[in-house]
């Protein structure tokens, strides 16, 4: 998915706030994977370092999507399950490198 300006962005376009915390529920399952890695670009371009990722507890197929999007990704440092008072595994926590990789 192409990134685009505010200005430019389609009418049904949502704009997500980088507060490194995403709650990915009200999205369609097949957006996940753009939706997460364009947050994950977006924040580590502001200097937001900590993200927090809510994907629900579920079966896990969601969190398996957006552990895969983060583990091609060369913003990001690491990534694991939430604490038990953040979400336990119906969330990931993640930590953005400094530089990308290749910068």
């Amino acid at each position: 998915m192409k990134r685009r300006a505010v200005e430019d962005a389609p009418d049904d376009a949502v704009t997500v706030p980088l507060t490194g915390e995403l709650d990915l529920h009200p999205f369609s399952p097949r957006d996940i994977p753009s939706v997460v890695e364009e947050y994950v670009r977006a924040c580590h371009e502001k200097g937001v370092r900590h993200l927090r990722l809510a994907h629900g507890r579920g079966r896990g197929v969601q969190r398996a999507a957006v552990r895969r999007v983060l583990a091609g990704l060369p913003e990001v440092g690491s990534f694991d399950d939430a604490p038990p008072g953040a979400g336990g595994w119906g969330a990931t926590v993640v930590e953005l490198r400094i530089e990308s990789a290749g910068s």
